[in-house]
């Protein structure tokens, strides 16, 4: 078999300088050779960048689609609320997919997503579950299989969110309404929910939230203050600052800023987009902070806390064993297990100077199983994704209605629902 094709679908931050990047500089046995992407602009940085000829670059999905198949596979980065659409057409052209996630924003095309995965069992269908092939979280799994702490009790997870990371993306940026895209604890708390479930081993029962948008909100801008952070007199003692934010260092984020991230022209766009407006005078109504509560058939209980306020953005997990407690970081790439009989903590370091990325091989084994065709060796099917959305779309509607909700119930509801309304459309 010759190099495996591969298509972009949505040529922005991710798509552009993540999953197109790895692939041209690290993977020899495939070759991107199509993207679509609506954004002229973005377009033409992506053709240049990746030498696509000009007959492979398409404005939208559907002229896509009228060509006969030109890749082995798609990978799928664009916004939520198009995800479903894109996968369901991809699909039944007969492509290969690895899709983002979320894998759709609404509950009915959860439903969907659900009968689609059945019918299209002879092709790789896989959802980016980066976590999954987080080492750290691989070592959680085998402390906890092993007993070696006794039985599992209880687990705190917290994705501390980042304060300048929630305000580029779910203050100023593309995830600040979620009724456009997706509520925070399905955008964000997916993968943790997909973490818990892995870890933990056993179907979630019911669950409960609780959480709003408490500070960043039009109510605290002062008079003091500016609808730009490049005319405001407080700018300087304030951390949210758009100059801070994307001026003093050269983030990745910035690419989302402009496709060509000078000092420049990220002056001159934050003066008159929306990444440069105070975090006060923004349209945002995604929650700043929110505090779930899952109990799982096997009786294990978890947290899941998301929050905004935090300095640095991480995931932190605690795990608490009837004969000991692990505490686990992600971002130092560091697990303390404390057994209850031994005085010393045991400190298990897994940095290294060569560690791939999560994004680098979840692209390596999508490329592995188009090449082989052997599908019983995807480990983040989006078959398997399913679940994490619908507890994420329940906790969501506990946190809104004041309930505490039973997953199967509320699922085994919305599909009832959904053939209901769908049958009376006929």
């Amino acid at each position: 078999m010759g190099k495996i094709r591969i298509g972009i679908i949505g040529a922005g931050l991710r798509g552009t300088y993540e999953y197109a990047s790895y692939l041209s500089e690290h993977m020899d046995n495939c070759e991107i050779v199509s993207v679509v992407e609506k954004r002229k602009g973005r377009r033409e940085v992506f053709k240049q960048k990746y030498n696509i000829k000009e007959e492979y670059v398409f404005e939208n999905i559907e002229e896509f689609l009228k060509q006969d198949k030109i890749v082995d596979g798609v990978i799928i980065t664009s916004g939520d609320d198009r995800h479903y659409e894109h996968a369901k057409a991809l699909l039944e052209k007969g492509y290969n997919i690895l899709l983002e996630t979320p894998i759709t924003n609404t509950l009915d095309r959860l439903v969907h997503l659900n009968d689609i995965c059945e019918e299209y069992k002879d092709k790789v269908f896989m959802a980016s579950n980066l976590l999954r092939y987080n080492s750290v979280l691989a070592k959680l799994k085998e402390i906890i299989d092993s007993k070696e702490l006794g039985e599992l009790i209880n687990i705190q997870y917290s994705n501390k969110i980042g304060y300048w990371k929630f305000a580029h993306d779910y203050v100023r940026g593309n995830w600040r309404n979620s009724s456009d895209t997706s509520p925070l604890i399905l955008n964000k708390g997916c993968s943790d929910i997909d973490v818990l479930l892995h870890l933990i081993g056993s179907k979630c029962k019911k669950v409960a939230s609780f959480g709003d948008l408490k500070h960043i909100t039009n109510e605290k801008f002062k008079l003091n203050m500016s609808e730009s952070c490049m005319g405001c007199s407080i700018e300087i003692e304030c951390p949210y600052s758009a100059k801070k934010i994307y001026l003093q260092d050269n983030k990745k984020e910035n690419y989302a800023v402009h496709i060509d991230p000078t000092e420049e022209n990220l002056l001159n766009i934050l003066a008159e987009g929306p990444y440069g407006r105070c975090i006060y005078r923004c349209d945002n109504n995604v929650v700043d902070h929110m505090i779930n509560i899952l109990e799982f058939e096997n009786g294990v209980k978890a947290t899941l806390n998301l929050y905004a306020f935090a300095k640095e953005s991480e995931i932190c997990i605690n795990l608490m064993f009837s004969h000991g407690e692990v505490v686990a970081s992600l971002l130092k790439e560091e697990i303390i297990i404390r057994k209850f009989i031994d005085e010393k903590d045991n400190i298990v370091n897994l940095k290294s100077d060569n560690k791939e990325k999560e994004e680098h091989k979840i692209i390596k084994d999508f490329i592995k199983l188009i090449s082989e065709k052997d599908f019983t060796e995807n480990k983040s099917t989006s078959k398997s994704t399913i679940e994490s959305h619908y507890i994420a779309f329940a906790l969501e509607y506990s946190r809104v209605s004041e309930e505490v909700v039973y997953v199967d119930d509320f699922f085994e509801t919305a599909i009832n629902m959904t053939r209901e309304i769908e049958l009376a459309l006929l």
